[in-house]
């Protein structure tokens, strides 16, 4: 399938790491123009999420360099390993991933929509978590939770411009997956999966806005409307 990438402009925010560097070779084999956006010097641009100016300049950089954005991709996050499980209920933690993870989104997003609005066209993607569906952990489930209800809300807030937005939650992401799924666990899936279904929905084809889609099993035993 040609996801229609030729002449667009995606930007990858994470793109170095696991999720990323998958996402940012599929996108280059669709033919897309791909920058990479990390707070490290290097392929790309300089984008420190955490940090309005360095937003507002990382996009303003692609937009001087390519004349557009026309889908983003937010892969930047610190990894559920990096938390620790003995603060998962302490508010320091809780606040410090909530603005790692949901407000690195929107900061994110908030910068690219003027230009998309500006074009008429343009998707907004975010790897979020099936941790948003689990109690038992406050720190993954409140970050993740949050970074959805933040991509609804964008969602409905550009309902009608052409602009659509939409979370991704993997379970685990592994280069080795198990295909058992045991009960009220999600089940396991490969950057490549994960890459495949942020790279529709950025494309051109993609008509779902407003959705968080699992990647992997949806948690087992569990349901929600």
């Amino acid at each position: 399938m040609d996801l229609q990438f030729r002449d667009r402009v995606v930007l990858v925010v994470g793109g170095r790491g696991l999720i990323g560097a998958a996402l940012t070779d599929r996108l280059r084999t669709e033919g897309a123009t791909v920058v990479v956006a990390s707070r490290n010097p290097g392929e790309g641009v300089v984008l420190d999420g955490s940090d309005d100016a360095s937003v507002q300049a990382g996009v303003e950089e692609v937009l001087r360099t390519h004349g557009r954005i026309d889908a983003v991709v937010v892969t930047a996050a610190p990894s559920a390993r990096t938390l620790d499980p003995e603060r998962r209920s302490d508010p320091a933690q809780v606040l410090e991933a909530f603005d790692g993870k949901a407000m690195v989104f929107l900061r994110i997003a908030n910068a690219v929509v003027p230009s998309m609005r500006a074009a008429g066209f343009g998707r907004i993607v975010v790897v979020s978590g099936q941790n948003a569906l689990l109690t038992g952990n406050i720190t993954g489930s409140v970050r993740n939770a949050a970074t959805i209800v933040v991509a609804k809300n964008l969602a409905d807030d550009l309902a009608g411009t052409g602009i659509s937005v939409n979370a991704v939650n993997p379970g685990l992401v592994t280069a080795d997956p198990q295909a058992a799924v045991a009960v009220g666990a999600p089940g396991e899936s490969t950057p490549a999966q994960v890459a495949d279904l942020l790279a529709f929905l950025a494309s051109p084809l993609n008509a779902v806005t407003g959705e968080s889609i699992a990647v992997g099993h949806r948690v087992r035993g569990v349901t929600s409307f």
